[in-house]
């Protein structure tokens, strides 16, 4: 990684923002790969094989990457000796996997202290490996970054909520996600067939595109670099395959009144009869018996007016007096059924008592408030307040789209964020129709069900579908196996599964600097990244369309000076030193940017 020297250099010659004008640089966001590149490709060592760690392991494999794993127990099926077996944390083990060597180390345990003494340990025995930590806990995560040098936090529910999030917005499976602009933007493939409306147009008409970016092409037939059927404008053929990148819609939030607010809450008052019945019918219980003493008193007695009978029947239901007289110079009935009234009129106002108690200072008024809150059509509905759900909310509200989540435990840690967010929560279970009917499921966008239960995310889904069957569903499921089979056989919109997702994420932070976004499609791994060019880059020298045919990869734009350079400008463009160069490139050609040429060879 690049040293604190390098980094103070490289923050120097950062263009700043303003220069820029409305690109904004991501240099403050995104550290850049190595200044001073490796002659070798690095080692890397992936602690804790468990579903998620084998996954990114195996990943990191199959792209040719030199990695080890340490597992705390055998795996079924794994007799290789790049697999070290022995307790996570013991140095002996982090020795026997080449800690010392090593150039970066992935903490992949659900176990934040178990990442986090696993780090200690190994920074101890090597202080300037690279760590990639996988971190549920966020504050603790950001908190590292900033103490840490080289030190990357990554979070399974935040990269894959925006994966979630796009799928529930319609059009293709999103297959990956780019950083760029301060934008999430998702990454789609477009299969090119038949009827497919770019079928037949030159590859160049689509390249320079602000709100479309061309991340990787895949020709059906022959091996073509998409630089070079750009640059010779060939057309796309039946079966060709284009990993496409989309600048994300964003809903311009209106501001609305309090007399809107107001009148959205009226229109919803039918919530009341769930949320407030008890209060209701006990208060009425009270009024009647009020109304019943105050009409016997007044017709037993003709010299006492109605005013003198309610104010006694209030007092003497309440316990606090007042006009006694009333029933003391009445017959022997009306004494026995005063004190039959005072006997039934404590009961009433103690239960009234306890249940206005319960409404106005428990949790039952805030749930009446959340439900007159939902929005009446096209939001999306969230079911299940976790980690992902969370985030899904969080994106979602962010691009300004009107959202609603459904959580069954009242203790949910995340209930307070969501409320102070002014997100409506419903405190029911979202398997039952009535529940999807509050959340207005008859006119909502999308439903996600992410709750993390597999069974409950498949039961919401079904539950909904009989509600509305053309309701786009995205359902969340731990086993990527099962998902595809869930999704075929329920025809649910997409099944998606968080630590699939995420992979591809940890294997591309795991190859070299921090990365602005990544995909996979089949077994190919893409990451995008920023390459800061030295005079001892392989690419320094060259124009932009030479060294994207020699290294296989995709530029995105560069930033150069005081000016960013993006469209047909960029492939003309010549990378000479202090430039910053954003690209996608396959995780298997990553070694390419690891050589190190002859400078002078380069420059010339």
């Amino acid at each position: 990684m690049i040293d604190s020297q390098a980094c103070q250099s490289l923050h120097s010659l950062r263009p700043s923002s303003a220069k820029i004008g409305k690109f904004p640089t991501f240099l403050e966001q995104q550290t850049v790969l190595q200044a001073t590149l490796s002659a070798m490709k690095p080692k890397i060592i992936v602690s804790a094989l468990g579903q998620t760690g084998y996954k990114i392991f195996n990943l990191l494999r199959r792209q040719g990457a030199d990695v080890v794993g340490i597992s705390d127990r055998p795996l079924p099926g794994e007799k290789r000796d790049d697999i070290i077996i022995g307790d996570l944390r013991s140095a002996t083990t982090l020795i026997a996997a080449g800690v010392r060597d090593a150039h970066t180390l992935v903490l992949a345990s659900n176990d934040d202290s178990m990442n986090l003494a696993i780090l200690t340990q190994a920074r101890a025995i090597n202080p300037r490996i690279r760590i990639v930590n996988r971190l549920f806990n966020r504050t603790l995560g950001s908190r590292l970054d900033r103490v840490l040098p080289d030190h990357a936090s990554l979070s399974v529910s935040a990269l894959a909520a925006p994966i979630f999030a796009f799928a529930a917005l319609g059009g293709n499976k999103a297959i990956g996600q780019l950083r760029l602009f301060e934008q999430t933007w998702p990454i789609y493939e477009e299969v090119i067939d038949e009827q497919h409306p770019w079928v037949g147009r030159p590859l160049s008409t689509l390249w320079d595109n602000r709100s479309r970016m061309l991340i990787y092409y895949l020709p059906a037939t022959g091996e073509f670099d998409l630089i070079s059927a750009i640059v010779n404008s060939k057309q796309l053929q039946v079966g060709d395959r284009l990993i496409v990148g989309t600048q994300p819609a964003t809903i311009r939030a209106t501001r609305r009144s309090k007399v809107h607010k107001f009148f959205k809450v009226l229109t919803n008052l039918r919530q009341f009869s769930h949320y407030g019945q008890p209060v209701a019918i006990v208060t009425l219980a009270l009024l009647c018996t009020i109304l019943l003493a105050t009409v016997t008193y007044t017709c037993i007695n003709f010299n006492t007016s109605p005013i003198d009978a309610l104010y006694f029947s209030v007092g003497m239901i309440t316990g606090a007096g007042g006009q006694e007289e009333v029933a003391e110079k009445s017959p022997d009935a009306i004494k026995v059924f005063t004190a039959i009234m005072m006997i039934v009129g404590a009961g009433v106002i103690g239960i009234c008592y306890a249940l206005i108690n319960d409404f106005v200072l428990g949790s039952r008024i805030r749930q009446f408030w959340d439900a007159a809150r939902v929005p009446s059509r096209r939001h999306f509905i969230v079911c299940g307040l976790g980690e992902v759900g969370m985030r899904i909310l969080q994106h979602l509200l962010a691009s300004g789209y009107d959202v609603v989540a459904i959580e069954r435990d009242p203790n949910n840690r995340f209930l307070h964020n969501a409320r102070s967010l002014g997100i409506p929560v419903i405190l029911e279970d979202a398997s039952l129709c009535s529940t999807l009917k509050a959340a207005n499921l008859q006119t909502a966008a999308a439903l996600l069900a992410v709750t993390s239960k597999d069974m409950a995310n498949v039961e919401i889904g079904l539950c909904a579908r009989g509600i509305q069957p053309k309701l786009p569903v995205v359902v969340r499921n731990q086993d990527p196996q099962f998902s595809l089979s869930v999704q075929q056989v329920f025809e649910f919109e997409t099944v998606l599964c968080p630590n699939e997702l995420a992979t591809p994420a940890f294997a591309a932070a795991a190859l070299g600097g921090r990365i602005l976004g990544n995909g996979m499609t089949d077994d190919l791994l893409w990451v995008a990244l920023a390459t800061l060019i030295t005079p001892a880059h392989p690419f320094c020298g060259k124009t932009v369309t030479e060294a994207a045919r020699d290294a296989d990869f995709v530029p995105i734009y560069i930033e150069s000076k005081d000016r960013l350079v993006r469209g047909w400008e960029l492939l003309e463009f010549r990378l000479l030193t202090h430039d910053i160069l954003y690209l996608t490139i396959p995780a298997s050609e990553l070694d390419r940017l690891w050589r190190v040429e002859n400078s002078e060879s380069m420059v010339n």
